[in-house]
């Protein structure tokens, strides 16, 4: 008597974190090239906001901001396109993708919820590390600006401004209901970084107290080490602060993610 055998069919290779990121970006590429609006954001808003940075730098004299207008603007402009592309271009596309029910189909397969925010902010931290390199090359070489004096202080700097930001835009999808609506819930964070992190108002240029004040906001921290990466005339101690301050923010930003971020829309 034979006995009949059945073979199951061969398994798949099993998926990896590196392939299970890769997919996650290309697919997050593919659907932010389709969206002409925040293409716009992502490519040609910090280029426009650069530009604005400088003619309004240049009003200032060499008492009110010592660095001189091309050094500022160039500290800046590398705020403004973190600013634009990893915070605001975020919570965008995450905004989309939980309301379009992407998230919450993502979640059922294998890649875990730190990969699904990870491969979700990839293109935009390709695009930011692009356009910080551009606006580097173009303003030492337009704008007559001196090399980094610390350019591992700068990427440094950059780095964790893309992580942090990151989090603070999956936290700020908690309070956006739909796309239309992350212009309004974006621009507190926008408004305060850029006038009280040293992005258009040079913390020097401000009172003691208002810029230790400032020194305390999310964004300070990390434009302490991008100031001092282009200029390299921080100090340790400062520099200290700088990462303690940076490092409080991202833990609580960490902790706030896990406990709110949905990944359902709001029915």
């Amino acid at each position: 008597m034979s006995t009949a055998t059945t073979t199951s069919p061969a398994a798949g290779p099993a998926s990896t974190v590196r392939g299970r990121l890769t997919a996650l970006g290309r697919a997050e590429l593919t659907l932010l090239l389709r969206n002409r609006n925040n293409l716009f954001i992502a490519l040609l808003m910090p280029v426009l906001m650069v530009f604005l940075l400088r003619s309004s730098l240049t009003q200032l004299d060499a008492e009110t901001l010592p660095i001189g207008a091309g050094a500022a603007t160039l500290i800046g402009g590398t705020g403004m396109v973190l600013l634009l592309v990893t915070y605001m271009g975020l919570v965008s596309a995450l905004v989309a993708r939980r309301e379009e029910l992407v998230l919450k189909r993502l979640r059922t397969g294998e890649a875990s919820d730190a990969e699904i925010l990870t491969g979700c902010a990839l293109p935009a931290t390709a695009i930011t590390l692009a356009q910080c390199a551009v606006l580097t090359a173009g303003g030492i070489a337009v704008l007559d600006v001196p090399a980094p004096a610390r350019p591992d202080l700068l990427l440094l700097g950059v780095a964790v401004a893309i992580v942090l930001l990151a989090g603070l835009a999956a936290l700020t999808t908690v309070i956006t209901r739909s796309v239309e609506s992350a212009g309004l819930t974006t621009l507190p964070l926008f408004l305060v970084s850029c006038f009280g992190s040293g992005l258009f108002v040079p913390r020097d240029a401000l009172p003691p107290l208002a810029a230790d004040l400032c020194g305390l906001l999310p964004l300070s921290g990390v434009m302490e080490f991008v100031r001092a990466g282009w200029l390299g005339t921080a100090h340790a101690e400062s520099l200290v602060g700088a990462g303690l301050n940076t490092v409080a923010w991202g833990v609580l930003t960490g902790w706030a993610v896990r406990q709110w971020f949905r990944w359902e829309p709001r029915r």
